[in-house]
């Protein structure tokens, strides 16, 4: 019998296991197909080892930008307590920095040096049109129904006794804005004169003055400068909780005297951003923290020092496009105008000492 015929032969199918096995090499003499033996393979590629030291270590701290707002001594002040108190929470080492400008803050976050930041509403438009950040939380506030709210509104104000009962009343009047990058008195009363009466804001009315604050504004419809005014809701009053009365500066009688015939809103609050890089993990715990952080009685009275914040909120990067649309709508060249905000006020530095 040649090997080819023993190689399908029935007979083999009849034999014991050992036969089965010699069968087995016989198949593979006859070109059955074996497993080639295993080949040496090449090791599988391993994610570059990180470089540096760990972030949140101590060589190299989660860096916290404040908004340079006010005085650097009390920014710096508020925010070292509120990086220990985050410190504590999360194990990682925290640096605070106040910059010069909100576009060095910007330029901070967008190069690597900052990865966690306090921002304002309109520049956090910047932040999200560069693409080098993200928001992660929005600040809390009393809203004028004195609930905490992550938005708020702006009123658009007429004299009690001239007629007008909207916004199409205004046409061909002359009108208060409080500054050409206000939020609350000229974009987004801009915003919303364009979306109601389909007309380009700057040919809507006779003429307009920039008031250069909310009071002043109020008070140049008061006294007759112009027909209309645009402001925070309610500039008018001290306080949104309680029984309305008039806020410091204000006449006794600009509750009757003037009313409000539109809103504009809502307007998203200032908030924290976190940097694209920063780890995921990290940014989870940081978020946590900041949230819990709001919720003690430091927290909250950090917060409401620093910007008065009256707690947080976690948001979506989307939460800023109605800022975004209502800068553009008011030919707001953002960049530009982070770039003019004025340096904060130095603090004096303390003498050179040799004590360790």
């Amino acid at each position: 019998m040649s090997l080819q015929s023993k190689c399908f032969s029935p007979f083999f199918k009849r034999r014991t296991l050992g036969l089965v096995i010699t069968a087995a090499f016989l198949i593979a003499a006859c070109g059955g197909a074996t497993t080639p033996p295993a080949q040496p393979t090449a090791a599988a590629p391993t994610a570059a080892a990180p470089t540096g030291p760990r972030v949140g270590s101590f060589n190299r701290p989660i860096v916290l930008a404040i908004t340079p707002s006010a005085e650097v001594q009390r920014l710096t002040t508020t925010g070292n307590a509120i990086a220990s108190a985050l410190g504590q929470a999360t194990g990682l080492a925290w640096k605070v920095q106040v910059p010069t400008s909100y576009a060095a803050q910007i330029e901070a976050v967008c190069s690597g040096q900052v990865d966690v930041a306090f921002i304002a509403p309109l520049q956090m438009t910047l932040l999200l049109d560069k693409g080098c950040g993200t928001p992660i939380l929005a600040a809390l506030r009393n809203d004028e129904s004195c609930k905490l709210s992550p938005t708020y509104n702006s009123q658009i104000l007429v004299r009690a006794d001239s007629g007008i009962t909207d916004i199409n009343g205004l046409k061909g009047k002359k009108f208060a804005f409080v500054d050409a990058i206000s939020a609350s008195g000229s974009l987004f009363p801009k915003l919303v004169i364009k979306q109601k009466t389909g007309q380009d804001p700057a040919t809507f009315f006779s003429g307009t003055i920039n008031a250069g604050g909310h009071p002043q504004s109020v008070l140049a419809l008061y006294n007759g400068q112009v027909d209309g005014a645009a402001s925070f809701g309610d500039a008018r009053i001290k306080s949104v909780c309680g029984t309305p009365e008039p806020a410091a500066g204000m006449p006794a009688d600009i509750l009757t005297k003037t009313k409000i015939i539109d809103k504009a809103g809502p307007i998203p609050n200032d908030g924290i951003a976190v940097a694209k890089a920063l780890p995921a993990d990290i940014v989870t715990q940081v978020k946590k923290a900041l949230v819990d952080y709001s919720k003690t009685d430091a927290g909250k009275k950090n917060y409401k020092d620093l910007f008065a914040w009256d707690g947080i909120q976690e948001v979506e990067a989307s939460f800023y496009n109605a800022m975004r649309d209502a800068a553009k709508l008011g030919g707001v060249a953002v960049g530009a105008e982070a770039a003019k905000t004025p340096r904060p006020p130095a603090t004096v530095a303390p003498s050179p000492t040799t004590k360790p």
